[in-house]
């Protein structure tokens, strides 16, 4: 187990944004990893998705090494920003758009608030 927990910490660290997501960026293979992908694809940010259904311990490993019950997982520049929920009202709250700023990730910020106009109550 520790190696999947050193394998966790070099993606994060090598990797600006990460998602531990179930399937691919391409081809999800759950409803919340496809809503948190199809964020980041509309966002146009260059991400990692790291496939947890090829590999039942890290499946496991991620959700101890953040101490999160769920996947997907996101991370940006090293830090565990949350699943599927959170992702989802970051983006509509502006949230997102800002910690992107802050950690200095590109992102189409005319995507950001065309997601925000397109889910106005």
């Amino acid at each position: 187990m520790e190696e999947v927990i050193n394998n966790i910490k070099k993606e994060i660290s090598e990797n600006d944004v990460v998602l531990f997501m179930k399937g691919t960026s391409t081809i999800p293979q759950c409803g919340f990893s496809s809503r948190v992908a199809g964020v980041l694809n509309y966002l146009e940010v260059d991400y990692k998705d790291i496939n947890v259904l090829a590999d039942e311990n890290l499946r496991e490993e991620i959700k101890s090494f953040s101490n999160w019950p769920t996947i997907p997982q996101l991370y940006i520049k090293g830090e565990f920003v949350g699943g599927c929920d959170i992702i989802t009202e970051m983006a509509m709250s502006g949230e997102l758009d800002e910690l992107f700023n802050e950690k200095k990730i590109k992102f189409n910020t005319e995507s950001a608030t065309k997601i925000r106009e397109a889910n106005k109550d």
